[in-house]
C-alpha cells in the first residue's frame, strides 16, 4: 500500500541535513552552553550560530531572537509578557476570531485576570477588517496580535498594513508566524513587526524548539524564570540539539525559499484543480490569491470529514480535518465558523497540505482514492444535493 503524507501544516519530517547536524550534540558535543570550559563554549558557539541563521531567515538582528520550547510558548510569552509589562498603560488587547488556540486560550486566560480582549471578525475569505481593527483601538490598548498565515485555511493577512495601524496608535504588534516562516518571504523590519512567534518542526526541523522575535526596545516581561539563559530573558538550560536543528532548518529554508514556494504552490494548485474538477459539490475555503503556498482546505458537501479521514488513513493517506491541535474535537472549526460557513458544511471539511517531499504521483493517488471514498460515503449518506439538509 502506498503511503502519502499531506499534513505538512501539522508537522514536517526532519530533513537529513538537519538530523546530521543535530546528532553530535546529543552525546559528543554535549556541554552546557552556560558553562565556561572548552566543550561548553563549543556548545555556546553552536547556539550562537543557530541564532544567526534564524535571524537571517526573517531579517532580524541576532540579539532579537530568543529560543523557546515552541510556537505555543512563544505565543504565551508574547501575550502575557506584553500585557504584564504595559499594565500601567492599559489592560486591553486585540486579536482575531481565527487565531490558533495558543493565542485564543492565552487571551481567555488573561481575560479571567481582568484584561479586556477584543476579537476581530473576518470576512468569508478569512481576512480581518482593517477599519474594525482601527476602530477597536482605545487609549488602553497595549497589544494587537494577528496571525500571519492561518493554520486551517491558509489565508495570509495584510501584516504590513496592520503594523502601520498599530504603529500609528503606539500599540505593540505581535504576529504568530508559525505557519508562515519558511513558506513565505518575511522581513520583520520592512513589515514593522514588534514580536513574532516561530516553530522549528514546521520547517523540517525538530519538535520542541521555537523562537520569539522581540524587536529591540519592545517592552515585555520575562515568561520563564530561573537562570540567565537567552540573554537573561528566558530561563532554562538550552535545548542544544533542538536549537542546532532549528538553525540548520532555517538556513535550508532561506537557501531554497523561492524554489520551495514555486514547487509547493504548483502542487497545491494541481491538487485543488483535480479535486474540484473530479468531485462535485466541493468548496475551497480561504483566499485564492493571498494563501499559504501549501494549503488546500476543501469542503465536501453531504458527508463528514471524520469518515473521509478514517477511510483515507486505511488507504495510507494522512490528512487533517482542520488544525492538528484540535482535530480530535467534534466541535466545528472556529475558523470556518468565523468565516460564516454553516456548521453542517464545516463537518465535511478536510485540510490537505503539501510540502517538500510531496510528488505529483502522490496527489494523483490521493485524488483517485478521494473520488472513490466521497462517492461511497455519499451513496450511503441520508443527505444529498436533492434532499438537502432538511
Amino acid at each position: 500500500m502506498k503511503n502519502v503524507y499531506l499534513d505538512y501544516s501539522a508537522t514536517t519530517p526532519v530533513k537529513k541535513e538537519v538530523l546530521d547536524e543535530m546528532l553530535p550534540y546529543f552525546s559528543e558535543h554535549f556541554g552546557n552552553p552556560s558553562s565556561l570550559y572548552s566543550i561548553a563554549q563549543e556548545s555556546k558557539f553552536a547556539v550562537d550560530r543557530a541564532r544567526e541563521r534564524v535571524a537571517k531567515l526573517i531579517n532580524a538582528n541576532v540579539n532579537e531572537i530568543f529560543f523557546t520550547a515552541g510556537g505555543s510558548e512563544s505565543d504565551n510569552w508574547a501575550l502575557e509578557g506584553v500585557v504584564d509589562a504595559l499594565k500601567t498603560k492599559g489592560n486591553h488587547m486585540i486579536t482575531t476570531k481565527i487565531e490558533h488556540h495558543a493565542i485564543l486560550h492565552t487571551a481567555e486566560y488573561l481575560a479571567k485576570r481582568g484584561v479586556e480582549v477584543t476579537y476581530l471578525d473576518v470576512d468569508h475569505e478569512g481576512f480581518v477588517n482593517l477599519e474594525q481593527l482601527e476602530n477597536s483601538i482605545t487609549d488602553k490598548t497595549v497589544l494587537i496580535s494577528v496571525m500571519f498565515a492561518n493554520n486551517e485555511v491558509g489565508t495570509i493577512q495584510p501584516i504590513k498594513k496592520i503594523a502601520e495601524i498599530a504603529k500609528k496608535h503606539g500599540v505593540t504588534f505581535h504576529v504568530d508566524a508559525v505557519q508562515a516562516v519558511g513558506n513565505v518571504p518575511i522581513d520583520v523590519k520592512d513589515l514593522g513587526i514588534d514580536l513574532m512567534s516561530m516553530s522549528g518542526h514546521k520547517i523540517y526541523g525538530p519538535k520542541g524548539i521555537g523562537a520569539l522575535y522581540i524587536k529591540k526596545g519592545t517592552k515585555i516581561s520575562n515568561f520563564v524564570h530561573g537562570g540567565a539563559q537567552e540573554m537573561k530573558r528566558r530561563a532554562g538550560t538550552e535545548n542544544l540539539a533542538g536549537i542546532v536543528g532549528f538553525g540548520k532548518a532555517a538556513e535550508l529554508a532561506m537557501e531554497s525559499l523561492d524554489e520551495h514556494i514555486e514547487k509547493i504552490s504548483k502542487l497545491r494548485d494541481y491538487l485543488i484543480s483535480e479535486i474540484t474538477s473530479k468531485i462535485p459539490h466541493t468548496i475551497v475555503n480561504g483566499s485564492v490569491k493571498s494563501r499559504h503556498p501549501g494549503n488546500a482546505n476543501i469542503t465536501f458537501e453531504y458527508i463528514e470529514g471524520e469518515s473521509m479521514l478514517i477511510l483515507l488513513d486505511m488507504a495510507g493517506i494522512a490528512v487533517s480535518t482542520g488544525s492538528a491541535c484540535s482535530s480530535k474535537s467534534l466541535t466545528p472549526s472556529h475558523v470556518l465558523t468565523a468565516m460564516g460557513i454553516p456548521a453542517e458544511i464545516i463537518h465535511g471539511t478536510l485540510r490537505l497540505t503539501v510540502g517538500d517531499f510531496t510528488t505529483k504521483e502522490d496527489i494523483d493517488y490521493v485524488v483517485e482514492k478521494l473520488v472513490e471514498i466521497v462517492e461511497k460515503l455519499r451513496r450511503f449518506s441520508p443527505i444529498t444535493s436533492e434532499k438537502g439538509w432538511k
